[in-house]
């Protein structure tokens, strides 16, 4: 107890004190920020909101795009396919691979690696990710038969 008065009550006392000057000082404008001593930059535009101008420009003219920017880009010229890609017998991927008899499962699993890093469905456009990712899972089974089939050491 302070003074006669709980701890709590003394804290709401002196927040009231704190409150009734505030009420009474003016209130800024709503568009100024306390602190700051003059208006953004994109509140104000040669006198001119920019807003009020040309509206969603005004983030293009900072990058100094211009009216340019309003044109649409040039179409994207078709992907082409390229030519592994149009194999997909697994007679073909299976001569891509050259899995031989003398192939370790270190050698296989570098074939593995290497035949993604071309084939990946993720490497390819969109239009041609059936075509890799079905090379993709022959290339698999081939090789996973080539390593059921290495003598087990």
């Amino acid at each position: 107890m302070l003074f006669g008065q709980s701890v709590f009550q003394s804290v709401l006392e002196r927040l009231k004190a704190e409150e009734e000057p505030a009420e009474d000082a003016e209130a800024p404008p709503a568009h100024r920020i306390s602190g700051f001593a003059t208006g953004l930059a994109f509140d104000v535009m040669e006198g001119v909101s920019a807003a009020s101008q040309r509206v969603g420009q005004a983030y293009f003219d900072n990058l100094g795009a211009g009216p340019a920017a309003e044109e649409a880009p040039p179409p994207e010229p078709e992907p082409v396919m390229p030519d592994h890609l149009a194999r997909i017998a697994p007679e073909e991927i299976a001569a891509e691979l050259a899995i031989a008899a003398a192939d370790t499962q270190q050698t296989l699993n570098e074939k593995r690696r290497a035949f993604a890093k071309a084939n990946h469905p993720d490497g390819v456009a969109e239009p041609f990710r059936d075509n890799a990712n079905r090379r993709m899972m022959i290339a698999n089974l081939l090789i996973d038969e080539a390593m059921r089939r290495l003598p087990q050491s």
